[in-house]
C-alpha cells in the first residue's frame, strides 16, 4: 500500500529530476568518469585536473554518489560504481556524448519551453532558436558531431542487427534499401551477416558521406552503396526488403505517412518493411516500466514533441498510420530491452 511519504517521495523526486540531470551533465562535460578511473581518485587531484576548485568539486561528487555513479570509498576519495562507468570515453557502452548531447544548454533551455510545445503541438525548438533543430545542427560542426555520436551510442547499431537478425531472417531477401540510414552501420552489419545481400543507403545530403566511409571501411563497396536523397520525395526503387530504424518516430503523423507512401510506391507487392523503433505499450503504468523498459517513452516523447515534432507511437497508431500509407502491420516483435525497441513487419496491403 502506497503511504503518504511514499506519495510525496514519488513526486518530490520527479521534481528533483531536472537536478539530477544537470548534475549528470556537468559529470559528462568535465569527464569525471574518465579522470576516477579504475582505481578511484581524490577529489584534490580531480579539481587540479578538471580546474575546478576542491570544495566545490567535493559537493558534485557527493550528489553523483548519492544517484549510485560513484562511491566515496574514504572522506573525499572516490570510486566508480559499474553505473557510473558508463560515463567513461572508452567503456564499450559509454553513454558519454548521450549525456553530454542530452544535458547541453541548447536542449535544456528548449525543455522551458514545453507549455508552447503542448498548447500548439508543434517543436519549440524552431521558436526558440529560429531554425528546426537539424537546420540548426548543420550550422554548428562541434554539436552535430556530438549529436551522431551520441545517437551511435544510443541506438547501438551492431547490436540492434544482432537483436534484428535473432528474430527474423533476412536471408531470403537479395536487396535491401535503409531508408534514412545515417552512418551505414546497421546496414553495412546485415551485409555482413549475408553475403549474398546488397545493399543501398538513403541519406541526406549532409549525411551520406558518413555512410560512404562506413561501405568503405567495411569494403562492401561491390555489394553497396550510398546515395543522396530526400526521402520526402523517393525512395529508391525495386529492393525487397526496406529498412527504417528511428525514422518514422522523428516526424509528425503528415510527414510520417508521407515517408511510408513513399516506401510503398517504391517496394513491389511482394516486398517487406521492417520498421524498428519503439513501440508505446496501449495503456501507461509506471510500474510496468520502470521494468520493460530502460528509458521511460513517456519522456522521450515529449521530448521529441518539444525538439523536432516527432512522437513515439502504440502498435494501434503504427497500424492506422501504415493503412493510410497502403501498408500492413503483421507482426510486432519486442527486440532486446536494452535497444528499447521492436521490430515491425510491414507488407503492401495489396486491396488498399
Amino acid at each position: 500500500m502506497t503511504t503518504d511519504a511514499d506519495a510525496r517521495r514519488t513526486v518530490i523526486s520527479a521534481i528533483f529530476g531536472t537536478l539530477a540531470t544537470q548534475a549528470v551533465g556537468a559529470a559528462a562535460r568535465l569527464e569525471l568518469a574518465d579522470r576516477i578511473g579504475e582505481s578511484g581518485a581524490d577529489t584534490d587531484e580531480l579539481a587540479l585536473a578538471c580546474g575546478v576548485p576542491a570544495e566545490q568539486l567535493g559537493r558534485l561528487l557527493r550528489a553523483l554518489a548519492s544517484l549510485g555513479l560513484c562511491v566515496e570509498s574514504e572522506p573525499g576519495r572516490f570510486a566508480l560504481t559499474e553505473a557510473g562507468a558508463l560515463l567513461r570515453r572508452d567503456d564499450p557502452a559509454s553513454l558519454l556524448a548521450f549525456a553530454a548531447f542530452l544535458t547541453h544548454d541548447v536542449f535544456q533551455r528548449n525543455w522551458l519551453n514545453l507549455q508552447e510545445s503542448l498548447d500548439t503541438g508543434l517543436p519549440a525548438f524552431d521558436t526558440a532558436f529560429g531554425l528546426p533543430v537539424y537546420d540548426y545542427l548543420s550550422g554548428r560542426p562541434e554539436l552535430a558531431a556530438l549529436f551522431h555520436a551520441a545517437m551511435s551510442r544510443r541506438h547501438r547499431p551492431l547490436e540492434m542487427a544482432a537483436a534484428i537478425s535473432a528474430v527474423y531472417d533476412l536471408g531470403r531477401f537479395s536487396t535491401v534499401v535503409d531508408v534514412g540510414g545515417g552512418d551505414g552501420t546497421l546496414l553495412a552489419a546485415f551485409l555482413d551477416r549475408y553475403p549474398h545481400l546488397t545493399g543501398t543507403v538513403l541519406e541526406t545530403e549532409a549525411g551520406v558521406a558518413r555512410a560512404r566511409e562506413t561501405i568503405a571501411g567495411s569494403g562492401l563497396t561491390d555489394r553497396c552503396r550510398a546515395v543522396a536523397g530526400d526521402f520526402f520525395a523517393e525512395v529508391p526503387k525495386g529492393a525487397d526488403l526496406y529498412l527504417i530504424k528511428n525514422v518514422v518516430l522523428n516526424w509528425d503523423d503528415e510527414r510520417a505517412w508521407t515517408i511510408l507512401r513513399r516506401v510503398r510506391d517504391a517496394m513491389p507487392d511482394h516486398g517487406k518493411l521492417l520498421i524498428a523503433e519503439p513501440v508505446l505499450p496501449d495503456t501507461a503504468d509506471a510500474d510496468s516500466l520502470n521494468h520493460a523498459a530502460l528509458e521511460n517513452p513517456y519522456l522521450t516523447d515529449l521530448h521529441m514533441l518539444v525538439t523536432i515534432g516527432g512522437r513515439q507511437r502504440t502498435r494501434a497508431e503504427y497500424t492506422a498510420i501504415c493503412a493510410r500509407a497502403g501498408l500492413r502491420v503483421t507482426e510486432v516483435v519486442p527486440l532486446a530491452q536494452e535497444l528499447n525497441a521492436s521490430l515491425i513487419e510491414v507488407v503492401p496491403d495489396i486491396a488498399a
